[in-house]
């Protein structure tokens, strides 16, 4: 069997292959790793079946959706997922087959109410289940840890002690553990009783994932992360440097629109000199009035460059085949102690 383990920070997501039929899951893959998947696949010589997410993450962005578009291949997740882009919904005991090699998941609630472990051979993928020296939190939307507890105590550790562990977190540098080791060192499991367990886990006080309201609005509802929207506008429309932008101005030519698309107050504290001033909200309603030539080259301008970036590429949809995006902003234009001049348009 292969395996990959492919690290995101403190996220672990694993790629399992079946040398004898190239076939191959991936497991809880992140968004920001979706090249380094399809390079690892291509350098193993592995075609994807399964993509799989253990549970509904809070704490990062889930690639499955994106793989499936682009792939072709099956989103599976828990039958409990609330998750639309999932196609392949499991129940505790079913099995995913490729190649030679067999999947069970084990239903393991608590962290979620769609957690699952991931079994292969002597090999656990516990998703946010049994983490490294720890487990999943119980304070997260559908967590219960009364949950966690049948699920760790009655279920997950009462498999061979020799069995890997494989989180999808680990914070310090662990590649995996075991059944074993964790019941003799893991802290959390030493509380055994019931009650006392609970009374833990509802008082770790822990503070709230980064990004978590748009982790969980993309990962439940299968909407798009501000980096991928800023990623396919990017992708649509070139760019102008700042130096670039200042030695067109200095030679005063007037085949440049530039196009300040912040809000009143931003515009009139500081702006390029001759920037008109069309904020993004009101970009698709105004257009027509304030850009009637769509054969104009235009530089759109924010004050860090993303909003500026959207708004070049609705204007490219628009028609206007000549929009640009200012590579940077105001803030970094000021910085630079470039000139800008005050008030209004």
């Amino acid at each position: 069997m292969i395996l990959q383990q492919i690290s995101t920070g403190g996220c672990q997501s694993y790629l399992l292959g079946c040398g004898e039929s190239c076939s191959a899951i991936l497991i809880d893959p992140a968004l920001p790793q979706l090249d380094r998947y399809l390079g690892v696949l291509a350098r193993e010589g592995l075609r994807l079946r399964y993509v799989v997410d253990t549970h509904t993450h809070a704490d990062h962005f889930s690639a499955a959706h994106e793989l499936k578009d682009r792939l072709g291949v099956p989103a599976v997740m828990h039958r409990n997922s609330v998750a639309p882009y999932a196609d392949l919904r499991l129940d505790d005991g079913d099995m995913l087959i490729f190649g030679d090699l067999r999947l069970q998941a084990i239903h393991t609630p608590g962290h979620t109410n769609d957690s699952m472990c991931l079994h292969i051979e002597d090999r656990l993928f516990t998703g946010d289940t049994l983490l490294i020296g720890g487990t999943g939190r119980t304070d997260l939307p559908t967590g219960d840890p009364d949950a966690l507890y049948d699920s760790l105590f009655n279920i997950v550790l009462k498999l061979d002690p020799a069995t890997q562990v494989f989180p999808a977190h680990d914070y310090k540098g662990q590649s995996s553990s075991t059944i074993g080791r964790e019941i003799a060192e893991n802290p959390r499991l030493q509380q055994r009783d019931r009650a006392a367990f609970a009374e833990m886990m509802q008082h770790l006080n822990l503070t709230a994932p980064d990004h978590m309201t748009e982790a969980l609005r993309t990962n439940m509802c299968g909407g798009k992360t501000i980096e991928q929207m800023l990623a396919e506008a990017a992708r649509k429309v070139p760019f102008m440097s700042l130096a670039e932008l200042r030695t067109r101005l200095l030679e005063g030519g007037d085949d440049l629109i530039v196009l300040d698309v912040r809000e009143r107050s931003a515009f009139e504290a500081g702006h390029i000199e001759g920037a008109r001033h069309l904020p993004r909200g009101q970009l698709e309603l105004r257009v027509n009035q304030e850009l009637p030539d769509p054969t104009l080259r235009i530089l759109t301008v924010c004050e860090f460059g993303k909003v500026s970036t959207l708004a070049a590429a609705t204007l490219r949809e628009l028609g206007f085949r000549r929009a640009t995006a200012l590579d940077g902003g105001m803030k970094l234009w000021r910085e630079k102690g470039y000139p800008v001049e005050e008030g209004a348009q």
